[in-house]
């Protein structure tokens, strides 16, 4: 059985992947003013699928874990800051 990760854990990851987020793609955009609910596609941040893959590749790299592009949960680990922060920290109790 899987433990829930505390909200805790997320909303002290979410400023670091942010950052993350902000370097690997060279956004023009102050980590801080991502809004961790708001749609990192389209009307969000406005990201393609090939800045989903620069996301991926730096996150491995850093958490130590693959996302892989066949992943069906991709559309919901992508959605926002948080659920992409929410997966690290599952991820990374594991």
């Amino acid at each position: 059985m899987s433990e829930a990760i505390s909200p805790e854990i997320i909303e002290a990851l979410l400023p670091e992947v942010a950052e993350l987020i902000v370097t690997a793609l060279n956004l023009d955009v102050p980590p801080a003013d991502i809004q961790p609910d708001a749609p990192l596609f389209g009307d969000g941040l406005g990201l393609d699928s090939i800045d989903v893959l620069e996301i991926a590749l730096v996150i491995s790299k850093k958490y130590g874990f693959q996302l892989k592009s066949d992943n069906e949960d991709n559309l919901r680990i992508f959605s926002s800051l948080r659920a992409l922060s929410a997966h690290i920290a599952s991820q990374r109790a594991k």
